[in-house]
């Protein structure tokens, strides 16, 4: 043991860092579809109504197999009675879809986005004089950019800005990278007329006076198609590299310069972009199925929930047919946390800020706290995060070596602040619950508790349909606290954790929280989309903070 480490270890490790109510994920869960009007008291779980009649009429001894039983196991136990009593019904096959890249796992998509982003700016500027452009990335599925326009953009003007993107594609027009000075680029931007883009260069130039700056243009310099943009790539070689059938303008909406509410008001236009047109499709039948399983929809039509902008936005009402939805999954949750040896607490839901200021985190995520109350001269917080409460009780007590490890467990609601803009539906929101535990434990009892907490984590997600996992390893940050042989120590744990699960895993350089390493588990839904879900934070700093 490094003397440099505290005899005494925390470990948190929430199964989820998702509100409880997120695990029903736009309703894509094979084992959370279902319409509540089919089911009967179980209110999710696919256990078909006539089983349940079945079960009810069945003998004493189908009657003893479900009694006692929880809304899980109940699903488990009904399925027995109805293969038993000849009634199962056909299992509802799940859609198959093509398999669809981000741009982040397919270099070849990635700059097919982000050249289609350069050719509708260019399209955009063919069509409307007066358009000013601003930035053009690729996103994980399409691309977008932002413009500065008098008039605002309509589906009509969509359709004209693709067939004219189209227009360009069949010029197969070469993209050309340039590398130039600072001052010669900005000399250009100001003869071109265009402010944000200069507003950009002398950003880069700030951060680092000596950064390469590139423009790359669309057609030699000569061609009458000729346009250019400030950007460092990567492209397609030329237009006609991008299939005109194979991309698609979806939207248009608005979006803040800089993502600040004081700047200028722009127009972005999102868009997609695949290598053939059999993708597009493919994507947007996944894009229609996505819309049929609207968590925000579904939960309407079956009156699961609501947020009442009257009370403000972000903050959740459960009906009672969510209600009992949510009483299941948490009587599910505490009995598998009971069993696996926790221990349940709770803690207020507000409290004086210096409880943050010590745990470090009110210094990084600050942005994200709600302001300060004032109680009796003294500054109080709403709870933006568990952990600080977990540390207080434990500090209130007296343990032994022999005592650890301790596991405790909270169903806490919290409350952050978010931007009215960024909120949607249950995905964000401004006060949620979150199943989240915290671990002391000893250095040599590291590996194993971690372990445990990814057994727990399977156990869990399986029990909601969730088999296909993304595992991601994310390591120190810039921005820390700790030496880095602590952090070491910390992510050697996590990898000895991940090998004995066996779990492929990517390491995220840079990605962990600013008082340690973390797993962080995505889940793959019922049509092929990916949720950061679970999460496992080690933090060997916090005993001495």
């Amino acid at each position: 043991m490094r003397s440099s480490i505290p005899q005494t270890q925390h470990c948190k490790a929430p199964v989820s860092t998702m509100p409880i109510a997120r695990l029903l994920r736009s309703m894509a869960c094979p084992a959370l579809h279902t319409r509540l009007s089919q089911t009967c008291s179980d209110q999710f779980g696919r256990i078909p109504a006539a089983a349940w009649l079945a079960a009810r009429q069945s003998s004493t001894a189908a009657r003893n197999t479900l009694a006692g039983k929880n809304i899980f196991q109940l699903r488990a136990a009904v399925e027995t009675v109805q293969a038993a009593t000849q009634q199962q019904e056909q299992p509802q096959k799940q859609p198959q879809f093509m398999s669809l890249p981000t741009s982040d796992e397919s270099e070849t998509l990635l700059r097919i986005r982000h050249s289609c982003a350069h050719i509708m700016a260019m399209a955009v500027q063919r069509l409307h004089k007066d358009a000013q452009v601003t930035i053009g990335p690729w996103i994980d599925r399409g691309f977008y950019y932002d413009f500065d326009l008098a008039t605002p953009l309509s589906d009509k003007e969509l359709k004209a800005i693709r067939k004219e993107m189209q227009k360009i594609m069949r010029l197969n027009l070469p993209f050309i990278r340039e590398e130039l000075s600072a001052e010669e680029a900005e000399a250009r931007i100001r003869a071109a007329g265009e402010p944000y883009k200069l507003e950009i260069l002398q950003s880069i130039t700030a951060r680092d006076p000596a950064a390469p700056i590139t423009i790359y243009h669309i057609g030699e310099a000569d061609h009458p198609s000729h346009w250019w943009d400030l950007c460092a790539g990567p492209h397609v070689a030329s237009t006609g590299a991008i299939q005109p059938d194979a991309f698609e303008l979806e939207t248009v909406a608005g979006a803040y310069w800089r993502g600040d509410e004081k700047n200028a008001m722009l127009q972005r236009i999102y868009g997609t972009a695949w290598e053939s047109a059999e993708q597009l499709a493919a994507y947007q039948a996944l894009k229609a199925e996505a819309a049929r399983r609207d968590h925000r929809k579904l939960g309407q039509e079956l009156d699961l929930f609501s947020i009442q902008e009257s009370a403000g936005g972000g903050l959740v009402f459960w009906h009672p047919k969510g209600g009992i939805v949510r009483h299941h999954m948490e009587a599910f949750w505490k009995e598998l946390h009971l069993a696996r040896g926790y221990d349940l607490v709770y803690s207020p839901h507000i409290a004086k800020v210096d409880l943050w200021k010590t745990s470090g985190h009110f210094d990084f995520y600050s942005e994200n706290m709600f302001d300060q109350m004032q109680v009796e001269n003294e500054e109080y917080q709403l709870k933006p995060m568990n952990c600080p409460f977990h540390v207080a009780m434990y500090k209130d007590g007296y343990f032994s070596y022999r005592d650890l490890p301790k596991r405790w467990a909270e169903l806490g609601t919290v409350y952050r602040y978010e931007r009215s803009g960024t909120m949607h539906g249950l995905f964000r929101v401004r006060g949620f619950t979150q199943d989240d535990a915290h671990i002391f434990c000893l250095p040599e009892q590291i590996e194993p508790e971690i372990r445990g907490v990814l057994d727990l984590v399977q156990e869990v997600l399986t029990a909601f349909g969730f088999t296909q996992y993304e595992v991601n390893l994310s390591t120190r940050p810039e921005k820390h606290v700790g030496e880095p042989g602590i952090w070491d120590v910390a992510e050697d744990a996590l990898r000895g954790a991940l090998a004995a699960k066996g779990w492929d895993y990517v390491v995220d350089e840079g990605g962990g929280a600013f008082y340690g390493p973390k797993i962080d588990v995505k889940i793959q839904d019922a049509i092929g989309r990916k949720w950061q879900c679970s999460t496992i934070q080690l933090d060997f700093n916090l005993p001495q903070r």
